[in-house]
């Protein structure tokens, strides 16, 4: 699956990695690879870490839902955040 995910609709190389907040939607960082190997070597996720936290764009990208620092010290002010589903507006 993850390798399926990386290698995009075409067959082709992984086009980019892009990092974004899972809360907030801020896009953290981006890296580009030329193959999905490369991606899947850097990424060192399990089918199941792969399926929860990485998204297949239409453009052939992966993006890994992270948190920026900005939501991991709101959360860590306000721990009862983690019981909401979307504590963002």
């Amino acid at each position: 699956m993850l390798l399926s995910i990386l290698m995009g609709k075409e067959g082709g190389a992984c086009m980019a990695i892009r990092y974004r907040c899972r809360h907030c939607e801020t896009e953290i960082g981006k890296l580009p690879f030329g193959s999905a190997d490369e991606a899947r070597t850097l990424l060192r996720l399990g089918e199941e870490e792969a399926e929860e936290f990485i998204l297949e764009g239409d453009d052939g990208d992966a993006t890994v839902q992270c948190i920026c620092n900005d939501c991991e010290q709101s959360l860590d002010r306000f721990p009862d955040y983690y019981s909401l589903q979307k504590w963002l507006q």
